[in-house]
């Protein structure tokens, strides 16, 4: 079992392919899973981007050390934010399924200050995440970069040291692993359709549009 000491160890972990799940068929596996259970919010409660009453939802479960996930933010979600989110048409969050003690550590990290610095933090490690995911010494890495946000030495341990916030980043990935059996990253359910693998903006709005009558 994963230990929050582990999480805080700068020891040139090797985060690569081999912990990095392989990317399947969109196509091939959606399949639905039940909306309500799948909306309720877990042990951290949800972060919402968009109007509650959006024709479409997307949950994407992601880990920050996966470069699959962080492609999507860099390449697809800021034009689905500013074509669907910030239009009102669509309503997101993101999810932690973190892969490796990093990734776990980062998103506690994005979780210390509130919902207000989860996405700019998040969106900063994942735009620069070959600068700290997949270095020497990680850790180190990551708490430079984290400065950028506000963190001093002091708050970036703190965070680190966090056990009721450990066990609740990971409870919102055992509750996807086992209720809504997301087993690789990026994982996004659409009004409860359920696709995996990285996604582009034209594969997104192939699926959004007809929903949206559009």
């Amino acid at each position: 079992m994963i230990t929050r000491r582990d999480a805080l160890k700068a020891t040139g972990l090797a985060i690569g392919a081999a912990l990095i799940l392989p990317r399947l068929s969109m196509a091939a596996l959606a399949e639905s899973v039940p909306v309500d259970g799948l909306m309720q919010p877990g042990p951290l409660g949800d972060v919402w981007l968009g109007p509650k009453d959006a024709k479409v939802t997307i949950i994407e479960y992601a880990s920050m050390t996966c470069s699959h996930c962080a492609a999507f933010h860099k390449m697809t979600y800021p034009t689905l934010k500013e074509r669907y989110i910030d239009t009102g048409k669509v309503r997101f969050t993101l999810r932690e399924f973190p892969l490796d003690p990093l990734a776990t550590a980062a998103f506690m990290l994005a979780r210390c200050d509130g919902e207000a610095k989860y996405y700019p933090i998040t969106d900063l490690l994942f735009d620069q995440q070959p600068a700290w995911a997949f270095t020497p010494k990680p850790v180190d890495a990551l708490e430079q970069m984290l400065k950028q946000a506000g963190f001093s030495k002091e708050k970036f341990e703190a965070c680190l040291k966090d056990q009721k916030l450990y066990a609740a980043v990971n409870g919102v990935k055992q509750r996807g692993l086992e209720t809504f059996k997301v087993d690789s990253t990026p994982t996004f359910f659409i009004n409860g359709e359920r696709y995996t693998g990285e996604m582009t903006v034209d594969g997104i709005e192939k699926i959004i549009k007809p929903i949206l009558g559009a």
